[in-house]
């Protein structure tokens, strides 16, 4: 280092391998990204090649010999110019380019900016050819200063949740010298989707991965980011045609905080939008279905589903229509996990419908009656356990249905059809999971449904009817299906709604004659308007 009047010179002698450092296009990258923003210019002196052209005079002065020689006396026009000889010439030449021109837009006053200037920073910054969908540029003073800009992009990334991109899009700078743009404690994960810059006046220059892990001032930025940006989405959400686009490509980010942060978890939740049984076509949140419940209505219902066709007409949903509950359809399969952890939102609880334990509120007189028919079905009950066996843990009269005859609901704390159907097309899953995970079924009928009552009349003639067990094992085959589960033996289910067709359409099926003649033993004669005997040969 040597030093002079105006300052220090700083000479850096590079090694053979590192040569590349001295290109004009690696230094002008190494300024940009690190060096940017800061107070005072930074001047890169290059020296190029120019070609230049000037008078020839060696040619000039041949051209005055030869006209010496010859001794000719010409007349010349004073008004006209003689037409000088030139040749090229290659020169160096010096240039000096300032390299950080940009201003730190951070460090203005925010109402000094037009949304113009925002929009080309936020470009040039993210390399996005779309305009941003919100802005949150903001200070901090007190204990520690720092100043950000927040930016909500229009349209989600391709690669928003890939595992080995990097983790957030927040540079941070100190003093307004860039130090990283991949801090994981910066900002939580689920709000990967942000992009700013980050200027702290606290924090060294010389940041390394043990102070970030350990760092208070971090901490403390942290949350005054995840503050600001739930502030950004109220803003949004004030536009409902904004907060459409937002939702439609940041809404699992939403839900996946849900899930993680228990801190904002509230505040999160208000911005869910879900479908309903009354709200098909739009979606609609929890804020203005707690404004449409009747005064009966304790609790916000909900059923998971794997799309809206599907659970729409779910026979699960069939006493909430009935009594005028809204019911929320959640067909995303990430709505899953963020329910496990929003158990209830302005003090009502969430309770899943498709799920064991289900309080429906309802008069003395309903109560009465349901009493009564748990007695009344207590015998067919413990026939269709006895039947079922393992596959069911119990059955019992149901208080959800009204039309269908039976559904299949699962443990209160166990994994939903849903989630079972979920967790099963996992390609890299733990199949020890599965054994204490999956919930225990139970199957749960309608004392009101003419099959049923059917049933029961039977099993009061003959406890060890033949048809009466056929028909509870197709039952329950059926409501795996309408309940959201999948079969174990699909053909043995293909083969007995074969069997019933061809009784319907009165085809003898094809079946050796030993067993015909021993099937023909068991069966009591049929009668003409009784269908129902037929079925004994449903297997």
């Amino acid at each position: 280092m040597r030093r002079r009047p105006s300052g220090s010179i700083l000479r850096l002698h590079m090694k053979e391998d590192q040569l590349e450092y001295l290109e004009e296009r690696r230094i002008k990258d190494i300024v940009k990204k690190h060096s940017e923003f800061i107070s005072y210019p930074i001047q890169l002196v290059t020296f190029k090649e120019e070609e230049k052209e000037i008078e020839d005079e060696d040619m000039e002065d041949e051209d005055k010999d030869e006209e010496e020689k010859k001794a000719k006396i010409e007349e010349i026009d004073e008004d006209e110019e003689k037409a000088k000889k030139k040749k090229t010439i290659k020169e160096k030449k010096e240039t000096t380019e300032e390299l950080n021109k940009t201003k730190p837009l951070w460090t203005r006053n925010p109402q000094d900016i037009t949304p113009e200037e925002y929009g080309s920073f936020y470009k040039s910054m993210t390399n996005d050819w779309e305009d941003h969908l919100s802005v949150k540029h903001f200070s901090v003073e007190g204990q520690l200063e720092f100043k950000a800009i927040l930016f909500v992009p229009k349209r989600a990334p391709f690669d928003l949740f890939e595992s080995k991109k990097k983790r957030n899009n927040i540079k941070l700078y100190v003093r307004r010298v860039f130090i990283m743009d991949d801090c994981d404690d910066l900002i939580p994960e689920y709000l990967n989707f942000v992009k700013g810059i980050v200027d702290s006046e606290d924090l060294p220059l010389n940041v390394s991965r043990e102070f970030i892990q350990t760092s208070k001032i971090l901490k403390v930025i942290r949350k005054n980011l995840v503050k600001k940006c739930m502030e950004m989405f109220s803003e949004i959400a004030e536009d409902k045609d904004n907060f459409a686009k937002f939702y439609e490509a940041f809404g699992k980010n939403l839900k996946l905080g849900i899930h993680e942060d228990s801190n904002n978890r509230s505040k999160l939740a208000e911005f869910l939008r879900f479908y309903s049984t009354k709200s098909l076509e739009e979606q609609t949140s929890l804020k203005d279905y707690i404004t449409r419940m009747p005064e009966v209505q304790q609790n916000i219902y909900y059923l998971t589903g794997e799309s809206l066709s599907s659970t729409k007409d779910s026979p699960f949903l069939e006493v909430f229509k009935k009594k005028g509950f809204e019911v929320l359809l959640m067909v995303d399969p990430i709505d899953e996990y963020a329910v496990t952890q929003l158990k209830e939102f302005e003090g009502k609880k969430l309770v899943c419908v498709s799920k064991d334990g289900l309080e429906l509120e309802e008069t003395d007189e309903e109560k009465a009656k349901r009493e009564q028919e748990q007695k009344d079905y207590e015998s067919l009950c413990k026939m269709m356990k006895d039947t079922l066996g393992e596959r069911v843990e119990k059955v019992s009269v149901s208080t959800r249905i009204a039309s269908s005859p039976c559904v299949l609901v699962t443990g209160q704390f166990g994994w939903s059809s849903n989630m079972e159907r979920i967790m099963k097309a996992q390609a890299l899953r733990d199949s020890s999971m599965s054994s204490y995970m999956q919930s225990k079924k139970t199957l749960e009928i309608n004392p009101s449904n003419a099959i049923i009552k059917e049933l029961k009349n039977k099993v009061a003639e003959d406890a060890a009817d033949k048809t009466a067990r056929d028909l509870t094992v197709l039952l329950y085959e059926t409501a795996l299906l309408t309940s959201g589960f999948t079969l174990d033996q699909p053909q043995s289910f293909s083969e007995r709604i074969h069997r019933m067709i061809s009784l319907g359409l009165a085809i003898d099926t094809d079946e050796p004659e030993a067993e015909e003649t021993k099937a023909d033993d068991d069966m009591p004669a049929l009668e003409e308007a009784g269908a129902a005997s037929a079925m004994e040969e449903v297997d």
